[in-house]
């Protein structure tokens, strides 16, 4: 395991490497896709896995909102989805041979649904991508509103380390985990100050996980496992000197 190499600037820790991942997509598998946050994709930013700014991020403009079956209560968050327009199904509104790689960073609450339409796209047991409109627009026509497509859970690839935000207060500690690579969603986590053992976090909302342990002043450690059954251990990554908003990010990647 190679140990994390770090440094602080500004509060942020920034490393650019490109992640190599063994994590195999999935088949091909039928859904539907429309589009919401506009052309600048500026009403993406938040959502319900915590991400904040998406672009501040890293995750950009290629993003969506899972329908409630895809989203699985926050477990898919950090996900990468690749979206083909099924032209054989719609070739007025479908781009011809194009897909596109999206990160799932929200969620498209039930009873969604397009003006006059009568269902809720994103109800249990349906399928759908509510993407970023710069995404959809590379596999769609505006005008169509929605479109059939095709997808697979691919693997994800990103840029530079696991980053750590850490926010909260004393005895409760929220930590952002984001930016991964491989299998892009996360199954455990674990932490351990310099002073302490290690101790498992518990998911507190989309991608922030949380302990109740008094850490401050302590250096801190992450042992992440993704949900293909990957763990990487990140020994160290926030030094003894952290203070609550800041970030950090790892040479380490899945």
């Amino acid at each position: 395991m190679k140990r994390a190499i770090f440094a602080l600037v500004t509060g942020h820790l920034l490393l650019c490497f490109t992640s190599v991942s063994a994590f195999a997509p999935t088949d091909w598998t039928k859904a539907h896709a429309t589009f919401y946050g506009g052309s600048d994709a500026s009403g993406t930013m938040g959502g319900a896995c915590g991400y904040g700014n998406l672009f501040e991020a890293g995750y950009g403009t290629r993003t969506a909102a899972l329908s409630t079956v895809l989203f699985d209560d926050g477990e898919s968050c950090g996900q990468c989805y690749k979206i083909m327009c099924d032209y054989k199904t719609d070739p007025r509104w479908c781009i011809k041979g194009v897909s596109v790689t999206i990160t799932a960073t929200n969620f498209c609450p039930p009873n969604f649904a397009l003006p006059n339409d009568n269902g809720g796209w994103c109800n249990p047991p349906l399928q759908h991508f509510d993407m970023a409109q710069p995404a959809w627009e590379k596999i769609g026509i505006y005008r169509g509103g929605i479109v059939p497509v095709i997808f697979q859970r691919v693997p994800c690839k990103k840029r530079g380390g696991v980053r750590f935000t850490i926010n909260g207060r004393d005895y409760f500690e929220l930590v952002l985990i984001s930016n991964v690579a491989g299998a892009g969603s996360i199954e455990e986590v674990s932490v351990k100050g310099s002073k302490n053992v290690w101790m498992a976090m518990s998911r507190n909302w989309g991608a922030n996980w949380q302990s109740n342990a008094y850490l401050n002043g302590q250096s801190m450690s992450f042992k992440v496992t993704t949900s293909d059954g990957e763990t990487r251990v990140f020994d160290n990554i926030v030094p003894s000197s952290w203070a609550f908003g800041q970030t950090f990010s790892s040479s380490v990647q899945f």
